[in-house]
C-alpha cells in the first residue's frame, strides 16, 4: 500500500482505502497514526474497525472527503459579529477559547455543498463520529 493512502477496514471486513490526508479529518486515527511507538496501525498502514458497520464507514469516508473539500479555516473571532448577522443556513460559527487567544472556526457552508445523511443511520453515525472525534 502506498504511504499516502491508508486502509479502514468494517466490522464485516470490507477494506476502504483511502487518502491519509482525508483520514486524518478524524483525531483518534491521526492519533493512531501518528503516535511513537512501532504500532500495528502506524506499520501496517491500516485501521480495523469491529464496531462500526460497512455502510457507516463508508459514509464516515465520504465525509472525511467532504470535509477536505468545504471546510474552511479559522479566522479571529472579532469578526464574529459579522458571522452572527449572516443566515444560519449559509454560515455557521463556532467560538473556541485558548489561553493564547480567541477563535472563531468558520465552516461556510452552500447549499450544493451539504453533507446529507440519512435518518436511518443518524445514531450509529453519531456514534462512529463521537469514537472517531470527528
Amino acid at each position: 500500500m502506498e504511504e499516502d493512502t491508508v486502509k479502514l477496514i468494517s466490522a464485516e471486513g470490507f477494506e476502504f482505502v483511502i487518502d491519509k490526508k482525508a483520514a486524518m479529518v478524524s483525531q483518534t486515527i491521526r492519533n493512531m497514526f501518528t503516535s511513537p511507538g512501532n504500532f500495528s496501525e502506524t506499520r501496517l498502514g491500516e485501521v480495523t474497525f469491529p464496531e462500526i458497520s460497512t455502510p457507516i464507514l463508508e459514509k464516515i469516508c465520504q465525509y472525511f472527503y467532504w470535509h477536505l473539500q468545504f471546510a474552511r479555516c479559522a479566522i479571529p473571532c472579532i469578526l464574529s459579529p459579522i458571522c452572527q448577522r449572516l443566515r444560519p443556513q449559509t454560515f455557521m460559527f463556532i467560538c473556541i477559547y485558548s489561553s493564547r487567544e480567541n477563535l472563531c472556526l468558520s465552516f461556510y457552508f452552500r447549499k450544493e455543498s451539504e453533507f446529507h445523511i440519512e435518518p436511518e443511520i443518524t445514531l450509529e453515525l453519531m456514534m462512529a463520529a463521537n469514537y472517531l472525534h470527528t
